[in-house]
């Protein structure tokens, strides 16, 4: 087993017989789904602190799909890529980020070293990322504060899954087109549609939705 980047690369390569690990350190928010898992792959303190080889492929997958910012990806060598999720959904974090899953269209596109991205996404709600719209930890620091309930349920929609297009709106808000359920912070199931927009200021009075506040306090999305 070994441990390797390519050059400046923020993404460090974990290789295994079957299955390798990819960490991107870009997106990596410490939320320790990968630490506290009941098994050897990731133990603190080891040199590397990732060994494919420990355990069977299929929990490496499953670890790895634990992560809730993509930040985690793997090459499975003898079995099939990670797949979308049966159903699109947004989970509010309390005081926290976005936990985006589902079948993950960005526009404009992740950078082409990001493929973590592609079902697992951590999008930032505070307005403060250093890498939007993705989140960086950056609401610690800034005091963001939202519990995340949510009062609308939504029209509806026909189905779980499918395409799910995210629309970064430039000094503006996520606009969402697919069919979407939101959790509130409680986890419960309060919203379901095919199209909405999304908070990324972080002063939105209606959050997690947006209501134009971005424009009166002249949120920049390339800050």
């Amino acid at each position: 087993m070994s441990e390797s980047s390519t050059g400046d690369s923020p993404i460090v390569h974990y290789a295994g017989r079957e299955i390798d690990v990819h960490w991107d350190q870009r997106l990596c928010i410490h939320i320790g789904e990968c630490g506290y898992a009941n098994n050897a792959l990731f133990e603190g303190g080891r040199d590397p602190w990732c060994e494919p080889d420990q355990v069977d492929r299929a929990a490496v997958r499953e670890v790895c799909e634990r992560c809730p910012s993509g930040a985690l990806t793997y090459t499975d060598k003898t079995g099939t890529p990670e797949q979308a999720p049966a159903e699109n959904a947004v989970q509010i974090a309390y005081n926290g980020p976005l936990y985006l899953t589902g079948d993950l269209q960005f526009d404009p596109p992740p950078p082409v070293d990001m493929p973590g991205v592609r079902y697992r996404a951590a999008l930032c709600r505070c307005g403060a990322s250093n890498i939007k719209p993705f989140c960086d930890n950056s609401h610690v620091e800034a005091g963001f504060q939202d519990y995340g309930a949510v009062g609308d349920a939504g029209p509806g929609c026909s189905a779980g899954g499918g395409p799910l297009k995210i629309k970064v709106v430039p000094n503006g808000p996520l606009l969402i087109e697919g069919n979407l359920t939101i959790r509130a912070g409680s986890g419960r199931v309060a919203w379901q549609g095919e199209k909405t927009w999304l908070c990324r200021c972080g002063a939105s009075k209606n959050k997690p939705f947006c209501d134009g506040t971005h424009k009166k306090v002249g949120f920049r999305s390339d800050d």
